[in-house]
């Protein structure tokens, strides 16, 4: 085989590979974080999990990216495993899609195709229409890359070397292990199955020996999955286990059917005169039957992953690890987010827990100060994790949406680092009055008592912007932040009136203003956050 028939091969291979990721990045921009609540709200019912992964995966043509990206959602806690099981089931039924689209041959439309996506992409500005041309250039270019593949194989009609090797695929476990290989090598079915049909229209396969070969490629294409799951949770290791399970249950299913019954010949009467369609039939026929036939037993390869992977002992609260998306995946900018917004949701817990602390070292003069810095130091080891993360975030291709997220979970990250400052000022004042053998009067103790009430009242109010973003929430907020100025400002007021008449000395006076400044400064970041919530849920909805 000429150099030049490899390189024409390897560049079409090339081009549909490049073709899947430009659809796959086109579907990224169209549905962005919403992928989340698409698939929260699809995927409870197995059926419509299958559906939903069947779709996803006839849009962006590869069943390895849905894959990749459903164990993503798992191991980010976005999915669980049952759900996760008929999503992957779908996928395999929407890889399907590539090899009917090959068989109809609208490769000579190909370039016309692309063309329409480029100049959606090139020449309108809409950010919609630009992520739709990329999915409709992307599966252009994809067919101009299969042609490219299909001219560069004739020559192979009349090789006596590679003729020669294709008689090897008589064996069936040797036709299984070549198919699972060579999509492992490029991860990605679609791409094997096309080459596939490429040699069967060449005349240089029959559909008998093929079936063996697709066998091993719906193997082969779990290794993407197995990859992305080996540095992910206990979890996410079952969603690719199994990928792998139904994979090599439906292809030792079919095994036992083709070569007990005239299976293949059976599909070949339908088409007799398009070898590519049988295989693309027979392809679909593999896929629809495995899924009827596993979809009852889902649960129990949920459990089968769970026995075969048990639970190991994991930390009370495992860490966090913000995906620094190394390359654009489907669903990366939708889970960095998640674990963004996950980090945030520690960050929060700990300011409330060391608010409390705080709050009773004022009061009582007793509270763990240990507890306090501890906490603190972790929510500057949050805040610098995050503020790390977001560049590698930031330059990931996402939709206006999504940026306007990320933006305002950047601003919520400085809030929260900031209430956790101004907390642990609190804490020493009240080392600052314990040392100097101070006490503070009942009336302020019930104007701490006072201000504590609205601290309260605030942070109560925050789930409830999450949860229905209405403006009437927020203007609550902002007349509870009127009321938290106006009633610092009478404290000190009421303190400097305490000092005139003697009831406490100038130092106390001194240290309590203080204290009521970073209450008023925590307020403020209370309601920094409860605007930049609204906004967030405003944009989600």
């Amino acid at each position: 085989m000429e150099l030049s028939f490899i390189i024409a091969l390897m560049g079409g291979l090339a081009l549909f590979l490049y073709g899947m990721k430009m659809m796959s990045d086109g579907l990224e921009l169209c549905a962005g974080d919403r992928l989340q609540s698409i698939l929260e709200r699809l995927t409870s019912n197995r059926l419509m999990g299958v559906i939903v992964g069947a779709l996803i995966t006839a849009l962006i043509q590869s069943s390895s990216a849905t894959t990749v990206m459903t164990v993503g959602f798992v191991n980010a806690g976005l999915m669980t495993l049952p759900q996760a099981v008929g999503v992957i089931m779908g996928a395999n039924i929407g890889t399907t899609i590539t090899g009917q689209l090959i068989a109809l041959d609208i490769g000579a439309a190909a370039p016309a195709i692309a063309l329409v996506g480029v100049v959606m992409v090139v020449f309108l500005k809409k950010e919609k229409t630009n992520a739709i041309g990329m999915i409709v250039g992307g599966l252009g270019i994809l067919f101009i890359g299969m042609g490219m593949m299909s001219d560069a194989m004739a020559p192979l009609r009349n090789d006596p070397t590679f003729l020669s090797l294709i008689t090897a695929f008589n064996n069936p476990i040797i036709a299984v292990l070549t198919g699972a290989v060579f999509t492992a090598v490029i991860q990605s079915s679609s791409a094997s199955i096309g080459i596939l049909q490429t040699l069967a229209n060449n005349g240089l396969i029959t559909l008998q020996h093929s079936v063996f070969i697709l066998f091993g490629m719906n193997i082969g294409t779990c290794i993407t999955a197995v990859l992305s799951s080996l540095s992910s949770s206990r979890n996410a290791k079952r969603v690719a286990l199994v990928h792998l399970l139904f994979n090599i249950g439906g292809a030792l299913l079919f095994s036992v059917a083709v070569l007990a019954l005239p299976l293949t010949a059976w599909i070949a009467q339908f088409t007799p005169a398009n070898p590519a369609a049988q295989i693309a039939n027979f392809h679909t026929l593999f896929n629809v039957v495995t899924t009827l036939v596993l979809l009852p037993l889902g649960n129990g390869l949920a459990a089968l992953s769970m026995k075969l992977l048990p639970q190991e002992k994991e930390a009370s609260v495992p860490a966090i690890e913000i995906t620094r998306i190394p390359e654009q995946r489907l669903g990366n900018v939708t889970i960095s987010l998640h674990e963004i917004s996950e980090l945030l949701n520690r960050m929060y817990n700990l300011v409330q827990s060391s608010l409390d602390e705080a709050f009773r070292g004022l009061t009582t003069l007793e509270w763990d100060k240990e507890k306090i810095l501890e906490q603190e130091s972790e929510i500057d080891a949050m805040h610098r994790k995050i503020i790390d993360a977001i560049p590698y975030v930031a330059t990931a291709r996402m939709n206006v949406e999504d940026s306007r997220r990320l933006n305002i979970l950047f601003k919520i990250n400085n809030d929260l680092e900031r209430m956790g400052d101004h907390v642990l000022n609190l804490s020493e004042h009240a080392s600052q009055i314990l040392k100097e053998k101070q006490k503070i009067t009942p009336e302020a103790h019930q104007e701490l008592a006072d201000l504590r009430t609205i601290l309260d009242q605030t942070a109560a109010l925050l789930p409830a912007i999450e949860e229905y973003h209405q403006p009437a929430t927020l203007q609550h907020i902002d007349q509870l932040e009127e009321q938290m100025d106006q009633c610092c400002e009478k404290s000190r007021q009421d303190q400097i009136k305490r000092l005139r008449s003697q009831q406490i000395d100038g130092s106390l006076c001194v240290v309590f203003s203080e204290v009521l400044t970073d209450l008023e400064r925590i307020h403020d970041h209370y309601h920094n956050l409860a605007q930049q919530l609204y906004h967030e849920e405003m944009i989600a909805s």
